[in-house]
């Protein structure tokens, strides 16, 4: 049995699920969220507390356990909490705003880099160079923190580009001036 898997998930004050046959649906204060069970895995529920079961006899049953478990627990955090990354821009004249739901960012190039967020996801910019994106499913939150950080990489020499809060970028020393000169 799975370590990870075989855990219970507590469901908190607020939250209504739905199970509807490999599907599992919960809904809460911060949005709605669902997913479909592999073949073989199962979810149970009794007294507020969510059991994720598994069929033996279906042999990709046993590795999808505890993911399966993780999800939903992580759909059941989302819910109520939310998720959160946080980006920085470094860079001279680097910046970004939000138009509605709509990220603007200016990074250098010759025009500015406008990026429609997703359904469910919110970006708040503080100072013109903090950005935090948040949102109720932790993967989605994830993809579009990485698909802006993927606009302008940090850099080695300079560090400057966009990067998740308190990253280390491994700097580079740059060109020794006049060191090869005759």
């Amino acid at each position: 049995m799975s370590r990870v898997g075989k855990q219970l998930i507590k469901l908190p004050a607020g939250i209504k699920t739905e199970i509807n046959g490999n599907v599992v649906k919960i809904e809460g204060p911060k949005g709605k969220l669902s997913h479909i069970l592999p073949m073989g895995v199962s979810v149970k529920v009794d007294n507020n507390l969510l059991s994720i079961l598994r069929d033996d006899s279906v042999l990709s049953a046993r590795a999808l356990h505890g993911l399966s478990r993780t999800l939903v627990h992580n759909m059941c955090v989302g819910v109520t909490q939310g998720f959160s990354k946080e980006l920085e821009i470094v860079g001279v004249g680097y910046r970004a705003q939000t138009k509605g739901n709509t990220l603007s960012l200016s990074l250098g190039y010759s025009h500015p880099v406008e990026y429609k967020l997703p359904e469910g996801i919110q970006a708040k910019v503080e100072n013109n160079t903090k950005i935090t994106v948040s949102g109720a499913d932790k993967m989605l939150v994830g993809l579009v923190a990485a698909k802006i950080r993927a606009f302008k990489e940090p850099e080695p020499y300079q560090g400057k580009g966009v990067r998740y809060l308190n990253e280390v970028i491994i700097r580079k020393q740059g060109k020794a001036a006049g060191a090869g000169a005759k």
